[in-house]
């Protein structure tokens, strides 16, 4: 048997992040900001921000707004959120809101 008693590891979810019911968060994972864990889902692995993750082990299946809706990219990256209208950049599979300043 192997004694882990006293070995514990981080498992951050970070700000604005969603993890649906009866979902199983592997410890010492880290949850990007508004990524959304589908119910059920078995995570294994760290989690990209505004990532949605279904499935077991976990799989991503696409993008989420800091609102919830689906995010659907164009082929220069960007989509936009049909809740609020906020624009979102994808690049190097790395998502981020626009800023219009």
């Amino acid at each position: 048997a192997i004694n882990r008693k006293q070995e514990f590891k981080q498992t951050l979810v970070k700000k604005g992040a969603t993890i649906g019911a009866n979902a199983t968060i592997v410890c010492g994972v880290e949850i990007g900001e508004y990524a959304f864990i589908g119910a059920g889902t078995v995570v294994t692995k760290p989690v990209q921000p505004y990532a949605l993750v279904v499935g077991n082990p976990g799989k991503q299946i696409g993008w989420m707004s800091e609102r919830g809706a689906r995010l659907i990219f164009t082929e220069n990256g960007l989509a936009t959120c049909k809740l609020t209208g906020e624009i979102y950049h994808l690049k190097a599979d790395v998502v981020s809101k626009w800023n219009s300043d």
